[in-house]
C-alpha cells in the first residue's frame, strides 16, 4: 500500500472513533524539520489524519536519563536545539508548545511503580519539536516529554508503554520518535541501504505485524542484528514504549518504510482502532 493510500486509509478508521492512536516516527536527520522532505510531508498528512489530541506525550530518543525516569512538569517547555554543525535557520526554529503540568504530574502518578518523578529541566529536544513542527505547525497542543531510562532493559520500555496506554482514552496522543534502525557510524551518504538495516528493519516490521511484541523486548532473540542495528539503544527504546501501549485489537499501518544513509531507518507506525 503506498504511503497516501496507507493515510487515506487511516483517516477514515480515525473516524469512528475518539481514542487516540499511538504513533512512533523515525525522525532521522535534525534537517527534516527544515526541510519539506518526503518524510516531512508525510507527518505533515498524518497530523491532517490524526483527530486533534487534548495532549502529547512523547518519548525522545535524545531524552536519556540513567537510574531514573523524569517527566517534564514545566509550562513552557524550552526549545533544546541538541545538535552540532547544522545551518544557522534549524539554530532558530522554536516550537513554543505549552506544557501541561497538572497531566504530566498524573502521568508520574500513574508510573509510581517504575519511579518516575517530575522535572523541570528539559524541555522539548530535536526528537520531538522536529517531527512536531508539522504534525501540529501552530503548536497550540499541549506537549511534555518522558524520558528513556538507559540503565534499563529493553521489557521495562515495553511495561512502561502498557502503563500509558489508559491514556488514550484520555485524548492523549502517545508520540515515540526514534528510528528502528539507527547506526551512524555506518552511515553513507547518498548510499544503499546495508543488508543488515534492511534485515533488521523487515524484522521490527514482522513482529509488529504478527503482534509479536515480547519478540522486540528479546535481547538473545535479536542477537548480533540488534547490535549493529542500534550500538546504543536510544534511538530504538521509544519504538518498544509505543509497541507496548498497542492492544491487541488495533490495526497497524506503517509510513516511510526507507532507509536513510544506508543506517538510518525512517520506518513509521501507527496503531489505532480497527
Amino acid at each position: 500500500m503506498g504511503i497516501q493510500t496507507a493515510l487515506d486509509a487511516l483517516k477514515d478508521r480515525l473516524r469512528a472513533s475518539d481514542r487516540m492512536p499511538v504513533v512512533f516516527l523515525g525522525h532521522g536527520s535534525p534537517m527534516n524539520a527544515l526541510e519539506e522532505t518526503g518524510h516531512a510531508r508525510t507527518w505533515a498528512a498524518l497530523g491532517q489524519s490524526l483527530q486533534r489530541p487534548q495532549a502529547i506525550l512523547v518519548v525522545s530518543a535524545h531524552w536519556m536519563t540513567r537510574g531514573t525516569t523524569l517527566v517534564d512538569v514545566s509550562a513552557y517547555p524550552r526549545t533544546i536545539h541538541d545538535f552540532h554543525g547544522f545551518p544557522q535557520p534549524l539554530y532558530d526554529m522554536q516550537y513554543p508548545a505549552p506544557g501541561h503540568p497538572d497531566l504530566a504530574r498524573e502521568v508520574a502518578s500513574l508510573l509510581a511503580s517504575h519511579h518516575v518523578e517530575g522535572d523541570e529541566s528539559w524541555g522539548l529536544d530535536h526528537g520531538s519539536w522536529s517531527v512536531l513542527t508539522w504534525l501540529y505547525p501552530e503548536s497550540d497542543v499541549p506537549v511534555f516529554q518522558l524520558s528513556i531510562d538507559m540503565s534499563k532493559d529493553l521489557d521495562w520500555h515495553l511495561e512502561i508503554g502498557k502503563h500509558l496506554s489508559a491514556l488514550r482514552d484520555r485524548g492523549v496522543l502517545i508520540l515515540g520518535s526514534g528510528n528502528v534502525v539507527h547506526n551512524l557510524r555506518a552511515m553513507r551518504p547518498g548510499g544503499v541501504a546495508l543488508d543488515w538495516a534492511e534485515e533488521f528493519d523487515r524484522l521490527v516490521a514482522d513482529r509488529l505485524e504478527e503482534r509479536d511484541i515480547a519478540a522486540l523486548a528479546d535481547r538473545a532473540g535479536l542477537g548480533a542484528l540488534l547490535t549493529m542495528a542500534h550500538p546504543t539503544l536510544d534511538h530504538y527504546l521509544p519504538a518498544l514504549t509505543v509497541a507496548g501501549a498497542a492492544e491487541a485489537g488495533d490495526a497497524l499501518t506503517f509510513m516511510n518504510d526507507s532507509i536513510d544513509f544506508g543506517s538510518v531507518s525512517m520506518r513509521s507506525f501507527v496503531f489505532h482502532d480497527q
